[in-house]
Order: C-alpha cells, then sequence, then structure tokens
C-alpha cells in the first residue's frame, strides 16, 4: 500500500497537510518499505480559506491508503476521506523511518479494523452472486 508523510525535511512527520510543500510517498508492505516519489508545492498555501491549494494534493496522494499529518483541517480532512484516505495526525514531530517501522509491525501481526480496510482500498470488491444463491 501508498502512504503519504506531510513533511517539511523529507524525514520527519512535520507540516500542517494544507500548508505542506512536501508531502513524501512511500511503497509499505509488511516486509519492506520504500519512498516511491516526493511532491513538492509551492505558492502561497499558509493561507488559511484558500481550498484551492488543497487539490494538487489530493490528486498527489489519490492512490495512498493513509495520510500522515501534523495538522489537518476539517475540510482537508473530509477531502481527504472522501478519497477513502485515512489521515493520521501524529502528537508531535516524529521520524518518518519510525513510523514506517511501527506500520510494518502492525502489518506482520493483525491490523486494526480501519488498517484492513486501507489495504483493501485499491483491491476490487468481488461478491459472486451465483454462490450467493447457491449456498444462501
Amino acid at each position: 500500500m501508498k502512504v503519504a508523510f506531510a513533511t517539511v525535511d523529507g524525514l520527519h512527520v512535520n507540516a500542517h497537510f494544507g500548508w505542506a510543500k512536501m508531502i513524501s510517498v512511500y511503497e509499505v508492505t509488511q516486509d519492506e518499505c520504500h519512498r516511491v516519489t516526493d511532491y513538492e508545492f509551492a505558492g502561497n498555501l499558509s493561507e488559511d480559506g484558500n481550498e484551492d491549494k488543497l487539490g494538487p494534493k489530493l490528486d498527489a496522494i489519490q492512490d495512498c491508503a493513509i495520510l500522515y499529518v501534523a495538522a489537518i483541517g476539517g475540510s482537508g480532512a473530509a477531502r481527504v476521506v472522501a478519497k477513502n484516505i485515512h489521515p493520521v495526525k501524529v502528537a508531535e514531530t516524529e521520524a518518518i523511518d519510525g513510523i514506517l517501522l511501527r506500520l510494518q509491525d502492525v502489518l506482520r501481526r493483525t491490523p486494526p479494523p480501519w488498517l484492513r480496510k486501507a489495504l483493501n482500498k485499491d483491491k476490487e470488491r468481488i461478491f459472486d452472486f451465483e454462490d450467493e444463491v447457491a449456498h444462501g
């Protein structure tokens, strides 16, 4: 699954989603993880109420399952959730590497329901109507 991090320096989750000048995206499995890309954003990102700044960020993370942020506004959170991306707010500046290691550890065990849902984000739901009729 892909995981996004709002960051100032590419090393820590330390940026507000709307104000982030960079979002780093990683591919994560229980056995490995690697950085896929860094998206950089310019312009007046700190202006509250400027919803236009969120569009390019939402496009950048559209195939991610989880978004880690230092902070996120209500409107931004609603738009992230509407794209089936689970936002996670960190309590204080945290190293991306540490989050990745903990995430992999959780994936090796029994992930909580929200994470199982995130893992299935890109998987097609298949419902076999014939099987349901035969056994229903």
